[in-house]
């Protein structure tokens, strides 16, 4: 057994020099049919050290019958950018950033105790000081990364585990997440993987469709012009240029049931896919997409009184299409 462990008592806001991403360490996983890399978190030198994104997950590179997943989506890198990071990652909702006070913190899971500068609304596009970073612990163990974030603060405090994981003999990953509620005051929130898929690198266009098990009942920003919806998919009508804005809030149509949570993500040119279901019902369905990635946002609820546990897992199945 492979253990590291990272502490990290303050964030400094403003650093003189920024690190390459080689510096930003990485451990890689295998189970013989899949292969993937995941960096370690580190307030110093780990690959992303914005306040958006959960630190712990972040997948490099993720590869299958030769076809690789995940990988850089973003032209600029700069670790604390909010979305310069690779998927799929993970954000929780912000909690008690309206209640807390200028000067005071609110808490970001997966990151830790953020300050609130100003009178200005919380914005997930801005970086905020990091005035309690918590401790990460990780450990690999054959096939699995295992990440534990301990947090304690005032009122405030958690244990998260999140168990990243290739099933043995199959061509799927999965991530388990237990959140253990350690603190005086309810967390409840929401969270959702920012899955960045860049199927071999293709650019965004009509090589990739989006599939769901229900028929989406919204449209958003470009929809019947960059992409439409057919049936139970969404399908690209052109490409999509770097001034094209494609969101959707939320698709809707969905049951809230665990099975309604099964996406397909696939792209033809390329004749590769992922498949990503959860153990828990969807809440919110957001879309978004760029020149380079394509990725719905699947939300669930997320709610652990004091001395409670909250578990949830994400099934990723790769697979080639014929």
């Amino acid at each position: 057994m492979k253990k590291l462990s990272l502490f990290f008592p303050v964030f400094l806001f403003l650093v003189s020099c920024m690190p390459e991403q080689s510096e930003a360490k990485q451990v890689k996983i295998s189970n013989g049919l899949i292969s993937a890399v995941l960096y370690l978190p580190d307030i110093e030198k780990g690959y992303y050290r914005g306040t958006r994104f959960d630190h712990s997950g972040i997948v490099a590179k993720l590869e299958y019958k030769g076809h690789n997943f995940f990988g850089q989506w973003f032209e600029k890198y700069d670790p604390y950018i909010h979305d310069a990071v690779m998927g799929p990652v993970e954000e929780f909702n912000q909690i008690g950033f309206n209640e807390t006070a200028i000067g005071g913190t609110f808490l970001q899971v997966g990151v830790g105790m953020l300050e609130k500068p100003d009178t200005l609304p919380y914005s997930h596009f801005r970086l905020y000081p990091v005035k309690n970073a918590g401790k990460w612990e990780t450990k690999k163990i054959r096939n699995e990364l295992r990440y534990i974030h301990t947090l304690e603060d005032k009122d405030y405090a958690y244990r998260y585990e999140k168990r990243v994981y290739l099933v043995p003999g199959k061509p799927e990953m999965v991530i388990a997440h237990t959140f253990e509620n350690t603190g005086k005051k309810p967390v409840e929130t929401t969270v959702y993987n920012h899955i960045f898929p860049v199927i071999d690198n293709q650019p965004v266009g009509p090589g990739y469709s989006v599939i769901f098990p229900f028929l989406p009942q919204e449209k958003g920003d470009g929809f019947d012009d960059v992409l439409t919806i057919e049936s139970n998919r969404l399908v690209y009508l052109r490409a999509q240029k770097p001034d094209d804005r494609v969101y959707c809030r939320d698709l809707k149509g969905y049951r809230p049931v665990p099975e309604d949570y099964d996406i397909r993500i696939e792209n033809s040119i390329a004749g590769a896919g992922m498949r990503i279901t959860c153990d828990r019902p969807l809440v919110r369905l957001a879309f978004w997409s760029s020149t380079t990635t394509v990725c719905p946002e699947p939300f669930i609820q997320v709610s652990a009184k004091p001395g409670e546990k909250f578990e949830w897992q994400l099934r990723f199945e790769f697979y080639t299409l014929k």
